[in-house]
């Protein structure tokens, strides 16, 4: 397919999964590395009901608030560079 295809059909919400080849795809700056974190009881407490209200894990809810903390402070001090 050509690139102007592509992108046409791309444009108008058709799926061109079919024209990728998906196991080379990888997410940019997204590999991970495992950390242990010591919460103190009420902590985890408070984020397994918070997590709960949301329909999510306890990992998925402190993934997101640390990366939305992340987010905030990079975009406070724009001379630092994204990691």
């Amino acid at each position: 397919m050509k690139a102007k295809d592509f992108d046409t059909q791309f444009d108008e919400a058709v799926d061109i999964t079919s024209a990728l080849d998906l196991s080379k795809a990888s997410r940019v700056q997204q590999t991970q590395k495992r950390v242990n974190v010591d919460f103190p009881t009420w902590m985890i407490e408070s984020l397994d009901r918070e997590a709960s209200k949301l329909g999510v894990t306890r990992q998925s809810i402190i993934k997101v608030w640390l990366a939305e903390r992340l987010e905030k402070a990079a975009s406070s001090h724009p001379t630092s560079e994204p990691r």
